[in-house]
Order: structure tokens, then C-alpha cells, then sequence
């Protein structure tokens, strides 16, 4: 039977075209006041999953 996806996992991180594997940045939802003006705008942007924890994923959620 074919494996299903882990919908949790689908919703965190996003696939570009080439297959690599976007994530979100932790400790940017809240307590903003006290984090620098350049930390915060580093926070928002996308960064790329490399290593066993890109493999993890990819398994996960299904590729």
C-alpha cells in the first residue's frame, strides 16, 4: 500500500521546482521588541533544508 504523507510536514515546508525544500524560521511569531530590526527581517525569508534532515522530510512528505 503506498505510504501516506505526514499532512503536518506538507504544511511547513514548501518544494521549489528543482526538489530542494524550503523552511520557515523559529522564534519570529512573537517578543519582536526585544530582537534587532536585520533579525527580523532574516527571519521572514525562506531558508533551504540540507542533510539527513532534507531526506527526513522529503520522506515525509512523500517525494
Amino acid at each position: 500500500m503506498k505510504q501516506k504523507a505526514k499532512k503536518t510536514a506538507v504544511k511547513r515546508f514548501k518544494v521549489t521546482s528543482k526538489g530542494k525544500l524550503l523552511r520557515g524560521h523559529a522564534y519570529s511569531s512573537h517578543l519582536k521588541r526585544k530582537k534587532s530590526k536585520s533579525r527580523i527581517r532574516r527571519q521572514k525569508e525562506p531558508t533551504v533544508l540540507v542533510g539527513k534532515a532534507k531526506k527526513r522530510m522529503k520522506r515525509l512528505i512523500g517525494l
